[in-house]
């Protein structure tokens, strides 16, 4: 079982209800937390995990051989993304790394083999554990702006050696762009987390909109529920999107979040209401 925790935008407390319910699910069952909001991971501050490895997250990047260059633009032509610019009055090609994709078309073009591929780190991917939780962080390189491709790369990472019957919760980046996309690919259940405000119903009905499109399962908790804002609930009812669970807009909530502490350690009852919160998904994912 695979599930994403996102939300349409930032500061919901999406990562405080992906690491309660990973590590309320992993008493009972094989659980494995993956962060992927790759631009600022946090998740570690709440699994508190024992850090077992890290290694670079590295993409292909182009190279020439200038042995072989003769010039010809063909490279700068092929690519996309406009990473390549050919000065051929100084024989130089220069390739720009903020630009390119790593999709491998200047290579597979070039008319004089000259251009090859060598690993370029773009970031860093940590493996840790607590207890029955197995724990993965993709994080990024300062400056860099392949969120997409580090998120593909760490989700593959996390399938190999699962064990039998493993829940995989990833934590998404907020909003609804291609990051959040590719956190929510290939998933079989959505967690959106929203907030009774103006801005979070906005962006609410921009990510309700992109998890239609993905054709999946999905549905809402809220956080920090307070009575005053009803345009949520009738935009809810009216969409007919299931209401998971409302987590409560309480003060020791809050204290507790900004000490690093997940629900369940602010209260043991939160371990079954996330049991019973991932047998309803089962049922809905089963139907």
């Amino acid at each position: 079982m695979k599930i994403t925790v996102t939300s349409g935008k930032g500061g919901t407390g999406k990562t405080l209800i992906s690491t309660s319910l990973a590590l309320s699910l992993s008493k009972k069952y094989p659980t494995t937390y993956i962060d992927l909001d790759v631009e600022e991971p946090n998740g570690y501050i709440f699994i508190k995990p024992d850090i077992q490895k890290k290694e670079p997250i590295t993409l292909p990047f182009p190279k020439v051989d200038y042995d072989k260059c003769n010039f010809c633009g063909v490279c700068q032509e092929v690519c996309a993304y406009n990473a390549i610019a050919v000065l051929s009055f100084n024989n130089e090609v220069k390739i720009f790394p903020e630009l390119c994709k790593s999709c491998g078309n200047c290579v597979l073009n070039c008319p004089e083999k000259a251009m090859f591929e060598v690993p370029r780190e773009i970031g860093t991917l940590t493996y840790g554990k607590r207890e029955n939780l197995k724990f993965f962080e993709g994080k990024l390189n300062i400056s860099e702006v392949t969120t997409t491709s580090a998120i593909r790369i760490v989700k593959k990472k996390s399938l190999e050696d699962i064990r039998d019957g493993e829940i995989l919760i990833y934590d998404s980046p907020p909003g609804a762009s291609c990051p959040m996309v590719e956190a929510s690919k290939g998933g079989d259940y959505i967690i959106l987390i929203t907030e009774p405000t103006p801005f979070g119903l906005f962006d609410l009905r921009i990510a309700v909109g992109v998890v239609k499109g993905l054709n999946k399962k999905f549905g809402v908790i809220i956080n920090k529920e307070m009575e005053g804002f009803d345009e949520l609930y009738e935009y809810l009812k009216k969409e007919n999107i299931k209401v998971l669970l409302k987590i409560p807009f309480e003060r020791r909530i809050a204290e507790s979040y900004s000490k690093g502490k997940t629900l369940s350690e602010i209260d043991k009852e939160w371990e079954d209401i996330f049991l019973n919160l991932y047998n309803q998904i089962l049922e809905e994912v089963n139907d």
